[in-house]
This record gives structure tokens, C-alpha cells and sequence, in this order.
């Protein structure tokens, strides 16, 4: 495949993504294009597993595999351009949103899981952030990526291949490290589902020893209010996928049978769920802080963006390490900027909760390689030996920073940021950004003219001090501003930024959030 590239995207420790467009046809792909002269024996066996893996599957709702080549010290992986973000995302954006969507999304889902075990191949990671959108149109095809923890194999075959995947995800099979095999990719659509309906998770707790309990138990529930208006047959199927017994666990092929799926225009409830959307936008702004969570872990200078919490017990993928987001995403979910005018802050106490509870906090997360040795990411900070004048110190910093932007003053703001700052922010349209010219225009054309006057709330933050020099804070963000015709308004959004600590001092490496782009002080 004769190919130029041309737009650099999300980078990894190893790897860095490029937009590139097939030069006989005009065709855009994503290339991931990986650094082998770092990678080990091993690390090359995963790769050539991951790309053996993708080959075999070509489905439209799996982010498909083109091409695999292998040079002198790097490898290049040319997947579909996938350019809609999150499926999850894109759910808290829609204006209409019912159990029979619902079912159409898991649809699609089951019918990528139907493919993979087809072919042999169990994912073993199912999960939001691998469930992405191909464009973004109204009705676009949901893709199934990042095969980096997929395995093969024979038929039913069911054998312990490790303890890999992400923590409220994990079937019981694997939590009590039995034999496993394909029913582990249907537990995790349970979960989906379970997610899909109501916007929060079926497991949870702050202490994973207890989610893990929960799980190998399956001890969940369908709670009042919200499961009241969520018909018998979605609950059926939710049970039916929450099986402990695997054998006795439902099929993809038999799930995509099932009523509510096959027959959802006259099954699935048509009602709009907007409290569902409401939850789901909490649980997405958590997801959010547990990504930051490993990304701030093991700062030698961090210029990457890991995908959330996955454990396995060998070392990490090359989708885990290398590429840092899933394969094919190219263009995410964008985020919010740190431009948007901010004043005043003053911190609020409550936790994102759930109708149940607060979500759970960052969980057991793999490494990245070559990271030095980290000490476990504490469930929440004010219940363990974190220092409160830390997590002040942090709030104080992020304040600062909010100021200089609210001041419009660039030298201020560089004087906080790392002069390698990476982000996402809805401005960029996806892409990651890394540097300070891109803030830099913003600053000089629009930040330091405004002369009206705006204020910034600062909602629920959440700090995780990660050893001594790293930290992480979330936090909803609401900011009044006047418009150009002189009307009050307001924005929120929800932020998170890693702070890192040389010398003494604390700069802001990576910014990341979710929102629509805005430029409110136009």
C-alpha cells in the first residue's frame, strides 16, 4: 500500500499514529507506526500476535485491519479511519435516547463478538473505551478496537491463558483464575448493557477487593427508580449474560436471538432515558479520571495518553504500552479546552456519584514500559495517608493556572504548563495536541482582548497524589461568561489535568476532557 502521511495523532511510548491517505485511490487510513529497536523478544511475539489477530477479522462493526508491514526497526499497522470517538460520548450528546437504541448498540457489539469467536479470537477487554464510532454521522456503525489482550482459540476450548483485562469487567471465571474462554467476552457485555440502560456499572466499590467479591458473586441488582421503566425481556437478557456458570452463560449467536435484540421495535421500550444520559455523563467523566490516573503514574516526562485501567499479569500490549489508545481511534472524543475563561473557583465536597453511590476509583491499571516500580493508586485519597496540604497544593496550582487563562496571560499560563504539555481538547478536534503554540494563538487573539467579565465555579474535585512528584485532579467546571450581544451565560464540562513536579515546582503535563468546542468570550 503506497501511502503518505500526513497529520500526527495520539503517540505512545513506542508508537505514534498518522493519518495517511492511500496514494492511488485517495482512501485515509490510520497508520500506527511503531519503534521496534526498543521492543523485547517478547514484546515483538505480542505484536505479531496483535497483527495475526486483526488480520482475521474483517467485519463492519470491528475496526478493520489493511496492511502490516515490517521494516528496519519499525512496524506499521494501517487500520480504518475511525474519526466519531466514543460510542459512550456520543450516546450524552444525543437529544433522544431509548432502551431501543440501547438494544441497537448491543447489537452491533454482539455481532462484532459473534465474528471474533467465529474466528477464534476472544477479546478478553471489552469495554467503553474500545467501542468507538466510525464517523461521526447520525447512525454510524459501532467498531470494536484494540485487540492487544486477544487471544485464539480452538472452538470451545477452555484453558487459563492469564489474568488479563479491566477490573468491573472481569468475569468470575478469571477473578478465580479458572479455566476460561469465550463466555468471558459475554460477561463484560452484560456489563455494557447493564451500562447502556442506566448510565452506571453493575460492580462497584472504592475497595477492588470487595468489587471482585461483588463480581465472583454476582451480586447485582435492578434498583428503584431507574430499572422500573426498563422492560422484563432487557433485564432477561442481562441476566442471561451475568451468568456465574459460563456453561450455562448465553452465546453471542444465541443473545442475538433474543428478542429484545431481534425484535426490538416491538419489544424494546421506546421511551426516552434522560436520566439514563444524565448518569451516563458522571460515569464518563469518571472514566475520564481513571485514565488520567495512569497516565500521571511514572512521570520521567510524559508525553503519552494510556488507555484506562487494564490488568493482565504479563506485560503490557503493545496497544497498552505502544500505542496508548485504541487501534484505529484516531480521532477521539474531543475534550475540553484549558482555555475557556475561568475565575473564581471555589471547590465543592461531593464525589460523581451514581443513583447508587460514588463510582469506583481508579483500579488496578498495567504499567508502561520501562516505568519504574509505582505504589498502588489509593481508592480515595482522603481515606489513606495522602497529606491534605498535598491535595490543597494541587487545588492552589490548578487555580493558578485558571487565573493566568482568565487574565489572558501567556507567560503566566507557560510559566505552570510543561513546554511538552499534551492535550485533548475539543478545539483540536480530536487530535492530540502537544506543545504551547496551539494555546498560544488562543491567548493572543482572543484571551488577552476580553474586557467582560466572567466567573468559574469549580465543582467536586478529585485529587489522587501519585508518589511524590506526580498528581491527578478532576473536577466539573462551570463558567458565566457574557456573550457578544451582552446575555449572561453559562458552560460546564469536566477536566482533568496531571500535574508533575520538577525542581520543587509543579508543572501541568497533560490536560484532558469532554465538551463541545466554544469560544464563549467571542
Amino acid at each position: 500500500m503506497a501511502t503518505s502521511c500526513r497529520l500526527s495523532l495520539p503517540r505512545g511510548a513506542f508508537s505514534v499514529v498518522r493519518r495517511c491517505v492511500k496514494l492511488c485511490t485517495g482512501h485515509e487510513y490510520a497508520a500506527k507506526i511503531i519503534n521496534t529497536k526498543k521492543l523485547s523478544a517478547r514484546d515483538h511475539q505480542k505484536l505479531e500476535r496483535e497483527a495475526r489477530i486483526c488480520r482475521l477479522l474483517k467485519h463492519s462493526n470491528i475496526v478493520r485491519l489493511h496492511d502490516s508491514i515490517s521494516e528496519e526497526g519499525f512496524h506499521y499497522l494501517v487500520f480504518d479511519l475511525v474519526t466519531g470517538g466514543e460510542l459512550f460520548e456520543d450516546i450524552v450528546a444525543r437529544e433522544y435516547y431509548s432502551e431501543a437504541d440501547a438494544s441497537h448498540c448491543i447489537q452491533q457489539i454482539l455481532e462484532a463478538v459473534l465474528h471474533c469467536h467465529q474466528m477464534g479470537v476472544v477479546h478478553r477487554d471489552l469495554k467503553p473505551e474500545n467501542l468507538l464510532l466510525a464517523s461521526k454521522c447520525k447512525g454510524a456503525a459501532v467498531k470494536l478496537a484494540d485487540f492487544g489482550l486477544a487471544i485464539e482459540v480452538q472452538g470451545d476450548q477452555q484453558a487459563w491463558f492469564g489474568f488479563a483485562g479491566t477490573p468491573g469487567y472481569l468475569s468470575p471465571e478469571v477473578l478465580r483464575k479458572e479455566a476460561y474462554g469465550k463466555p468471558v467476552d459475554i460477561w463484560a457485555c452484560g456489563v455494557i448493557l447493564y451500562i447502556l440502560l442506566v448510565g452506571y456499572p453493575p460492580f462497584w466499590d472504592e475497595d477492588q477487593h470487595k468489587l471482585y467479591q461483588q463480581i465472583k458473586a454476582g451480586a447485582y441488582d435492578f434498583p428503584s427508580p431507574e430499572w422500573d421503566t426498563v422492560t422484563p425481556e432487557a433485564k432477561n437478557l442481562i441476566n442471561q449474560m451475568l451468568t456465574i456458570n459460563p456453561a450455562k452463560r448465553i452465546t453471542a449467536h444465541e443473545a442475538l436471538k433474543h428478542p429484545w435484540v431481534c425484535q426490538r421495535s416491538t419489544v424494546a421500550s421506546m421511551m426516552h432515558r434522560q436520566e439514563t444520559v444524565e448518569c451516563l455523563k458522571k460515569f464518563n467523566a469518571r472514566r475520564k479520571l481513571k485514565v488520567r490516573g495512569l497516565v500521571g503514574e511514572a512521570w520521567a516526562g510524559v508525553n503519552a495518553y494510556y488507555p484506562m485501567g487494564r490488568q493482565t499479569t504479563a506485560p503490557p500490549t503493545m496497544s497498552a504500552a505502544a500505542a496508548g489508545a485504541p487501534l484505529g481511534l484516531v480521532e477521539q472524543a474531543p475534550s475540553i479546552s484549558p482555555l475557556q475563561p475561568q475565575t473564581n473557583s471555589t471547590k465543592g465536597s461531593a464525589g460523581v456519584t451514581s443513583p447508587k453511590g460514588t463510582l469506583p476509583p481508579t483500579a488496578l491499571v498495567g504499567a508502561p514500559y520501562t516505568a519504574p516500580p509505582r505504589s498502588p493508586i489509593p481508592s480515595d485519597p482522603s481515606h489513606h495517608d495522602v497529606p491534605l496540604a498535598r491535595k490543597q497544593e494541587i487545588i492552589k496550582i490548578t487555580e493558578q493556572l485558571i487565573e493566568a487563562v482568565n487574565n489572558g496571560d501567556f507567560e503566566a499560563y507557560a510559566k505552570i504548563c510543561d513546554p511538552g504539555l499534551t492535550s485533548f481538547e475539543p478545539e483540536a478536534l480530536g487530535n492530540l495536541v502537544e506543545g504551547m503554540d496551539f494555546h498560544r494563538f488562543y491567548f493572543e487573539n482572543l484571551l488577552s482582548k476580553n474586557n467582560k467579565p466572567i466567573h468559574t465555579t469549580i465543582l467536586n474535585p478529585h485529587v489522587h497524589v501519585i508518589g511524590e512528584d506526580a498528581a491527578c485532579i478532576a473536577y466539573i467546571r462551570l463558567t458565566q461568561y457574557i456573550d457578544a450581544q451582552g446575555r449572561p451565560r453559562t458552560s460546564q464540562s469536566e477536566e482533568t489535568r496531571v500535574w508533575h513536579r520538577r525542581d520543587g515546582k509543579w508543572q501541568n503535563v497533560h490536560f484532558h476532557g469532554s465538551g463541545a468546542p466554544v469560544a464563549p468570550l467571542q
